[in-house]
């Protein structure tokens, strides 16, 4: 327990009023994932540890020695050492540095932990309901990456950031939202570069082209996906190669470009490493195994309009983990989309009422948009 009556003296020191002080109290649990009390409840915590009527608890001066750089002998008034006037802002700005490079390790673990949970409900909910969490994890990353001088601090949070904001870009280009998705997908490349992490670039620059390609530009989309697998190809995972290989023969079957797309399937087989684990360790924003792989070839074959793809789509829908419910409803349109090539219309029907209630069960625009299309083939 401290006593806070030299509160006051540091923080108008600081030049700062007792709401920016509350401001920045907030601020800071933000970025370390810390608990605190209501806005309310710290306007009368701060007025009553000023006025020595109320005791700084442990709880906030861990908060506050790094937050005002004072120890807790200045907190309680006793004048250790003197406190230096703001000089333009510097002081400020020093002590959200020294803030970035107190960020751990455990802390970037953190920020990676934070992220898996939002795809896992992303999963299973749908994108919808998370936009306002997703922000304000990419706020607080930002924050620290700003912030955070030294390649070795940069490094680790840039590289969470770069998967965080790939994760918050497919979420908003699922919702609807275009221009929001594309300014994701460049802060996830900025990220990525500064970071040296090539993989998460390639990876990045794959998912925009989808956004490309539904916005009516097929080529450009192709020959980004193309780009991305020349970018630093020597560093880039077998299963990540796989993964950009059978994107790139999804838009070139969208583009109208069938031997193109035949091609890419087969390389994506090639590259795809065995086993059934779906995910590679430094590259947990790809789920790719055969499974996986099955159902996007189906999906690339429904797109080519061949009979094949029956086989591996329905074996595909057997197979997916329930919990993947925008997964099945894009493996119900793509069945729907393949009936109709055979004239199978009763079988389409039912497909594509199985895809409609999926979809609206997570909100997804993109797959609204598609089931809207199939519709009117009907």
């Amino acid at each position: 327990m401290h006593v806070g009556k030299g509160l006051r003296v540091v923080r108008t020191a600081r030049g700062w009023s007792q709401e920016r002080l509350i401001f920045e109290i907030e601020r800071y649990a933000r970025q370390y994932m810390l608990n605190v009390a209501s806005s309310a409840s710290l306007k009368t915590y701060v007025s009553e540890w000023e006025n020595g009527r109320r005791a700084i608890t442990e709880r906030y001066a861990v908060i506050l020695r790094p937050l005002l750089g004072v120890t807790d002998a200045e907190l309680g008034g006793e004048p250790a050492r003197s406190v230096p006037q703001q000089a333009d802002g510097y002081e400020d700005l020093l002590g959200r540095i020294d803030s970035a490079r107190s960020v751990s390790d455990s802390m970037v673990s953190t920020f990676m932990d934070q992220t898996e949970l939002l795809r896992t409900m992303d999963r299973q909910m749908g994108a919808s309901g998370l936009v306002d969490q997703m922000n304000g994890h990419l706020t607080t990353m930002e924050d620290a990456l700003t912030f955070a001088v030294l390649p070795g601090t940069r490094r680790p949070i840039a590289t969470a950031l770069a998967g965080a904001a790939t994760l918050a870009a497919w979420q908003a280009l699922d919702a609807g939202s275009v221009e929001r998705a594309w300014r994701h997908y460049e802060l996830a490349k900025r990220a990525a570069q500064d970071a040296d992490a090539p993989q998460y670039l390639a990876h990045a620059m794959g998912e925009q082209a989808y956004v490309l390609g539904d916005a009516g530009r097929p080529e450009m989309a192709v020959e980004l996906i193309r780009d991305a697998q020349l970018t630093h190809a020597e560093r880039q995972s077998p299963r990540l190669r796989a993964w950009l290989s059978a994107a790139e023969a999804e838009l070139c079957a969208a583009a109208g470009m069938h031997d193109d797309a035949r091609h890419a399937l087969d390389r994506a087989a090639s590259a795809l490493p065995e086993g059934v684990n779906p995910r590679d360790s430094d590259m947990l924003s790809i789920f790719l195994n055969a499974d996986h792989l099955a159902r996007w070839r189906g999906n690339v074959l429904a797109l080519l309009g061949d009979s094949s793809a029956m086989g591996d789509l329905y074996a595909s829908l057997q197979a997916t983990d329930p919990t993947f419910v925008r997964a099945k409803a894009g493996l119900h349109s793509d069945l729907t989309q393949a009936h109709l090539a055979r004239g199978e219309f009763d079988e389409a029907r039912s497909n594509l009422q199985q895809a409609r209630l999926l979809a609206n069960r997570t909100g997804s625009v993109r797959h609204r948009r598609r089931v809207e299309l199939l519709t009117g083939r009907l």
